[in-house]
This record gives structure tokens, C-alpha cells and sequence, in this order.
């Protein structure tokens, strides 16, 4: 959970930075890559729990 927690917090950051600094467009899209990632790491681990409490 905090692995998770800590990538959408890296991911806000460097949207933010990637955003509001000129020129620095790569880390907006460097920021939107890590945010999928730790939502698809969020999902996988959310189902691999779900069916193991579920047997």
C-alpha cells in the first residue's frame, strides 16, 4: 500500500513540475506514466487479494 501511495505522490509531483515549468513537457508525460502504472499495480494487488480471501 505504501509502494502504491508513494507512486501517486511521485506521479503528482512530477506532473506538477512537468506542468507549471516551461519546456519540462517530458516529465508531465513521465508523471501520467508512473500514475497508470501504480493504479494498474493498485488494481492487481486488489484482485490477487480479493481472491485469495475469497476461497
Amino acid at each position: 500500500m505504501v509502494l502504491i501511495l508513494s507512486l501517486i505522490l511521485v506521479a503528482m509531483v512530477l506532473g506538477l513540475i512537468g506542468a507549471v515549468v516551461e519546456g519540462l513537457l517530458a516529465l508531465l508525460v513521465i508523471g501520467i506514466i508512473v500514475f497508470v502504472a501504480a493504479v494498474l499495480l493498485g488494481v492487481l494487488r486488489a484482485h490477487r487479494a480479493y481472491k485469495r480471501t475469497r476461497r
